[in-house]
């Protein structure tokens, strides 16, 4: 069991434990949730952030791993088992996701290892959400996703506007080794400039 605030998680075997990562997102989603929105957590693992989103709005969850959507459905989350978007329905006001975003030289194996895995450059899997994320977002829709600086920060804000969005930094926390980030794109809405 983890304890965060006034939740308490459990956190089966083979599930990524939640960190500080986890926290921070969590603190962003409190900031920027909405009561009308309508909620897509991708990368659920034990299920944390949802159970916080949860509390406010509607929330659906995923996540690759068999483990963790056994984890989270304990955890009391309404969760599909998907590789990022695959098999989701519909349009979504908010899209949550902390990805896995070290960076790794070869390909490790276990579903805990995937958690953390974010390919060579630790954008990986980051660059696959972005260029799918604009399919599942409604027409204000926006998303949150974590990064850190050991995967590139900067670059991975050109590649948001490179593909139509407005990044923000909303949220960072400096630790010894990396500085996590939480940041938000949306559209460029035509209509409000």
């Amino acid at each position: 069991m983890i304890r965060y605030r006034n939740k308490e998680m459990l956190v089966l075997p083979g599930v990524y434990t939640p960190a500080e990562d986890s926290f921070l997102m969590v603190e962003a989603v409190l900031k920027e949730v909405r009561p009308s929105d309508r909620v897509l957590e991708i990368g659920a693992g034990s299920g944390i952030v949802s159970a916080f989103i949860k509390d406010r709005a509607s929330v659906i969850a995923t996540d690759i791993s068999p483990c963790a959507v056994k984890c989270a459905k304990l955890n009391g989350i309404d969760v599909i088992r998907a590789n990022l978007f695959d098999g989701v329905k519909g349009k979504f006001d908010l899209v949550v996701f902390d990805p896995p975003y070290l960076p790794s030289e070869e390909r490790v194996g276990d579903w805990l290892d995937v958690a953390w895995d974010g390919g060579k450059d630790g954008q990986a899997v980051i660059n696959r959400f972005l260029h799918q994320v604009k399919d599942h977002l409604t027409e204000n829709g926006r998303f949150l996703l974590l990064t850190s600086s050991l995967s590139g920060v900067e670059a991975i804000m050109k590649k948001m506007t490179s593909l139509g969005f407005i990044a923000e930094e909303v949220l960072s926390e400096r630790y010894f080794f990396e500085r996590l980030v939480v940041l938000r794109g949306r559209m460029v809405n035509k209509s409000r400039r």
